[in-house]
C-alpha cells in the first residue's frame, strides 16, 4: 500500500466517504463528518498509520485534504 492510498484510507475510513470526494479543496467542516471531533480522529489516525507526532500547530493547520499533504512532507511521508 503506497502512503497516497494510507493517507486516503485515513479519510475514507474515518469520515465514510467514498474516495471520489477526495480533492485538494476538501476542507474541514465542508463535509459533516469533518468537525472538531472527526479532525482529532482523523489526526490520530494519520499519526497511528505512519508513526509520526504532529505539533500542535500543524493539526491546527490541517485544514484541507491538499494542506495535510503538505504538512505531512514535513515529517518525512510524501503523499502525491
Amino acid at each position: 500500500m503506497t502512503n497516497n492510498d494510507k493517507y486516503n484510507s485515513a479519510f475514507t475510513e474515518n469520515f465514510s466517504v467514498d474516495g471520489a470526494v477526495l480533492a485538494d479543496d476538501l476542507e474541514y467542516n465542508s463535509i459533516p463528518e469533518w468537525d472538531s471531533i472527526g479532525h482529532m480522529s482523523l489526526i490520530a489516525s494519520i499519526e497511528e498509520t505512519f508513526d509520526i507526532t504532529m505539533e500542535i500547530d500543524d493539526i491546527v493547520e490541517f485544514s484541507s485534504y491538499g494542506k495535510g499533504k503538505e504538512i505531512m512532507s514535513k515529517y518525512g511521508v510524501t503523499i502525491q
